[in-house]
């Protein structure tokens, strides 16, 4: 019995990860970026402005002819993803609204 090598599997599956790691990355910067500017934010004011900047492809310097499909729980998922490691912060009073 001869078993076939799976590198091609391999390939594909390391590429779907490298480009959700790109996605998921942008998607941090442009969360940290908006953010940066307006001192704080309403939760889903948050979430409207990044997949409004994907869609129209305001993505930054570097990024503004890349423009990709994002979804409500990506940027959700990166935004407790910030959370998490420190970079953003609820308010005490009103945990909707985050802060840089």
């Amino acid at each position: 019995l001869r078993l076939l090598p799976r590198q091609r599997y391999l390939r594909a599956e390391r590429a779907e990860v490298s480009a959700l790691e790109r996605k998921r990355n942008v998607l941090c910067c442009l969360i940290t970026r908006i953010l940066k500017v307006e001192k704080q934010l309403h939760t889903d004011n948050l979430v409207f402005r990044v997949i409004d900047a994907c869609q129209k492809g305001e993505l930054g310097p570097g990024l503004q002819f890349l423009s990709f499909c994002c979804h409500s729980v990506d940027v959700l998922s990166c935004i407790l993803h910030l959370l998490n490691q420190g970079y953003l912060r609820r308010q005490e009073e009103r945990p909707h609204v985050l802060e840089y």
